[in-house]
């Protein structure tokens, strides 16, 4: 069995050996090096040629954005982030996720050490899925991107549609390239994305900035509006439901469902039941299976159902185990999907 072969990149020789102990323990994982600091690492990327890179955020000589920026440019390969739980934090390791980094692990600002201990599993399952991931060039970022939106949804000023999204790794920039072409008079849109608490609001705000529809991290009770997203926060579940004539969403904390919370299922088997044949389901690029199951019951209650394509996926885990289920409708790549959302919930309007 060929193993995945893992470069360690972090400033602390603490956490180097317990990263290197952690990842050791799995029999398909081999360490093959340890790197200070980027300019090490750099040469050890060369010689070393390793199926996957850690990467922490804050280092000497080269901060990580930098190295992680010249390394997708130069040499484009998996790299798993390690990052705090700080606001400046959150801001990096997102704008590392633009960079092409396939996921992160979140550390704490103190004892961090036995915190990297208590995430042993989360670190090794992320590493493993990103040996498999589909790495893409960092897209250009020097000049604002001017996206030029589909055509008018020209929907009425109502709630009756909802489209509804779930993913995970690969997420972040896939979400952005789904929302980015959306006319500002789109259904109403709920998503979730599993992202550690207090990094969803810095989401929803970076994709509000970039986006005509309106995106803001979900709060108990908002209503599903034309022209606005609802990004699930981290740490809690959302619902969507009726509420008279309109549709708003439930935030509650509730237990992990498929090991995640906010989880795909959850959102999307709310939408079977209340929302029915007025929905689109979406499920997008992600590791395990969070959300196949929720697509095919909205798929049985009259839902229409896309998922993303396997080529186009970073990782084509969730979308994989809805298509097996036969819960999507459309199999389409990502640049397609937006266009396929708004005809078929025009469609559901005519029905």
């Amino acid at each position: 069995m060929m193993k995945t072969k893992v470069l360690i990149v972090d400033d602390s020789a603490v956490v180097r050996q317990l990263l290197t102990e952690i990842l050791s323990r799995d029999p398909a994982i081999e360490v093959v090096g340890t790197a200070s600091d980027p300019l090490v690492a750099r040469e050890k990327v060369l010689r070393l040629q390793p199926d996957v890179l850690t990467l922490d955020v804050e280092m000497p000589r080269m901060d990580g954005l930098t190295f992680l920026e010249k390394l997708m440019r130069a040499h484009p390969m998996p790299v798993v982030m390690i990052s705090s739980l700080t606001e400046r934090g959150q801001d990096t390791t997102l704008r590392a996720l633009e960079l092409g980094a396939v996921d992160f692990v979140t550390k704490p600002k103190v004892d961090v050490a036995e915190g990297t201990v208590q995430l042993a599993g989360e670190i090794v399952e992320k590493v493993k899925a990103a040996a498999g991931a589909r790495v893409k060039r960092p897209r250009e970022l020097a000049t604002p991107r001017v996206q030029k939106p589909l055509a008018s949804a020209a929907l009425a000023r109502s709630t009756h549609q909802v489209i509804a999204v779930g993913a995970s790794t690969g997420g972040t920039e896939a979400l952005r390239e789904f929302l980015e072409p959306l006319p500002a008079d789109s259904p109403g849109i709920v998503i979730v994305q599993h992202m550690p608490e207090k990094f969803t609001r810095s989401f929803a705000e970076r994709l509000d900035s970039l986006c005509s529809v309106r995106v803001k991290e979900a709060e108990d009770g908002d209503r599903i509006l034309p022209g606005h997203a609802l990004v699930a926060a981290g740490n809690y579940h959302v619902e969507a439901f009726r509420s008279g004539a309109e549709y708003r969403v439930r935030v509650f904390s509730g237990e992990p469902v498929n090991r995640h919370r906010p989880s795909v299922d959850v959102l999307f088997h709310s939408c079977a039941k209340h929302i029915g044949g007025n929905a689109v389901g979406v499920i997008l690029t992600g590791m395990g299976a969070d959300g196949a199951r929720g697509l095919l019951e909205m798929q049985h209650a009259g839902a229409r159902t896309i998922a993303q394509d396997e080529a186009s996926c970073v990782v084509f885990g969730m979308p994989r185990e809805a298509i097996a289920l036969g819960a999507a409708d459309e199999i389409l790549p990502l640049r397609d999907i937006p266009a396929a959302a708004l005809r078929l919930a025009a469609n559901l309007q005519r029905a």
